[in-house]
């Protein structure tokens, strides 16, 4: 199964976080354990039984740990902690009300996992979260908690994918009414009194079909309704925060528009690259169409020092003189974006594409200017500080940054034989620099973002017709 997440290098947890994580496994499988072990405290085998159970419910934490690192190698604590901490609320909730239905316990969870780390994290998650219940040791031998387990299935299919508000609202009114006639063309009427359902004072639910839908609904619009403080809190990306972080009213675009017009409408260009080719080779284009919107973000301390943003006449940089102080002025212009991203609290994808689209590259102007005045310059003192790009995604932004200008150049009767070449030319640039090493792009992949940017430049690149104007200037 592909994540939908950019390969990146594994994250490193603080030890204090990795002790709480260890702890609240520890925590989860006592709970899991311990009643085995009250019922029969003398019994030599419930001592066993209750060993076995705490070994495999700390064993299959740990698996869920990794299974999500594997998912997403730049999960932090905060997120794994909140994936532990909803199965020890499960674990918990499950041994002290036997009695409460599965589907309000497993289901909203897949949905808010899903959503904002991955499918795979949340089928992992589901099938764990599905052992060991009190009635039951596997899903077929309970008709209900099989229709919660192909429920939360299909939650955590449709959660990674959803791409607004709506949707989840329509997934907290379908699942719901799907469990509902589920369970009584296969539980029936007559079938109420299992273990499961006998209860009827439990979470507001009193063993119904129609009590437990309604409060599956219920949960999964509470879940909904958090769900910007989840992702705020726990530093979640989900499809539909990355679709409002896109919208270019938010204050730190529009100051953009603003501020620096230049670099608006060259990154309004970019995204229209970085898209294509990110559709092209299937990676994630709700992602990169966000961090190109905010790549060039801290060009905003100051939008007079960069060429797109200055009127032709007057450029700070020939009055300063100074190479190596224009260099380091456009570094800042990293560092003041990561500075803005901090403050605006954008996501840590987000945040990732302000350096990497640059990399290690080389000021290859001013460095040329240094050396005409001092040979003995070194070639690092006119490089950005990187890190080189660390995903497909940042690494086709930061070859969509580079052909962006060389291709709008470009003569509007350049053949598209002259357009691939400088395309080329400047990708292989950038490969000879060691700049895609970590980015995992293949050799196809690259040719087909030489192909995805070609066609891009040739829907843009189009005549104007010359429309005749009558003596008022107003168009015949």
């Amino acid at each position: 199964m592909k994540s939908q997440f950019p390969y990146r290098e594994p994250s490193e947890i603080p030890r204090i976080d990795k002790l709480i994580i260890f702890l609240i496994c520890i925590v989860i499988s006592i709970i899991s354990s311990y009643k085995l072990l009250i019922n029969n405290p003398n019994d030599f085998s419930s001592v066993f039984e209750w060993l076995f159970t705490f070994l495999e419910m700390l064993l299959v934490s740990s698996l869920l740990i990794l299974i999500s690192k594997k998912e997403n190698p730049m999960i932090d604590s905060r997120q794994i902690i909140l994936i532990i901490g909803l199965l020890l609320l499960a674990q918990w909730t499950k041994v002290n009300f036997q009695n409460v239905s599965p589907l309000a316990i497993i289901i909203p969870p897949s949905l808010l996992i899903s959503q904002g780390m991955g499918t795979l994290t949340a089928l992992s998650w589901v099938s764990i979260a599905s052992l060991n219940w009190p009635s039951s040791f596997t899903v077929s031998n309970d008709p209900l908690l099989l229709i919660t387990f192909v429920c939360a299935t299909v939650v955590s299919f449709l959660g990674g994918r959803i791409r607004n508000r709506a949707q989840s609202l329509q997934i907290a009114f379908l699942v719901p009414l799907f469990a509902f006639f589920s369970q009584i063309i296969f539980i029936g009427k007559d079938n109420q009194n299992t273990n499961l359902l006998k209860s009827s004072e439990i979470l507001l639910s009193r063993g119904d079909f129609f009590s437990d839908s309604i409060l599956l609904a219920i949960l999964l619009l509470v879940i909904i309704l958090l769900m910007p403080i989840f992702e705020s809190t726990f530093g979640l990306l989900t499809k539909s925060r990355l679709l409002e972080l896109a919208d270019q009213e938010k204050p730190l675009l529009r100051r953009l528009s603003i501020e620096a017009p230049g670099t608006f409408e060259h990154t309004l260009l970019i995204c229209g690259l970085a898209e294509e080719a990110t559709r092209t080779i299937g990676g994630d284009v709700d992602l990169i169409k966000t961090g190109a919107l905010y790549h060039d973000i801290g060009k905003l301390h100051a939008p007079n020092w960069f060429i797109e943003n200055q009127n032709g006449k007057y450029n700070p940089h020939e009055e300063l003189n100074d190479p190596f102080k224009s260099a380091e002025i456009l570094q800042e212009h990293v560092d003041q974006g990561l500075k803005f991203a901090k403050k605006s609290r954008l996501p840590q994808a987000i945040a990732n594409f302000i350096p990497e689209h640059q990399g290690t590259l080389k000021m290859g102007y001013f460095f040329h200017k240094a050396k005409e005045k001092n040979i003995n310059i070194s070639e690092n003192d006119f490089r950005y500080k990187g890190p080189i790009p660390q995903s497909k995604e940042t690494a086709i932004l930061m070859l969509a940054d580079g052909c962006e200008a060389a291709l709008r150049a470009m003569n509007i009767d350049a053949s598209d034989k002259e357009a691939i070449a400088i395309i080329s030319n400047i990708i292989s640039s950038r490969e000879k620099d060691g700049q895609l090493l970590d980015s995992q792009l293949s050799k196809s992949e690259i040719f087909l973002i030489k192909r995805s940017f070609l066609n891009v430049w040739k829907r843009i690149r189009h005549r104007r017709i010359q429309y005749p104007t009558s003596n008022n200037n107003t168009f015949s």
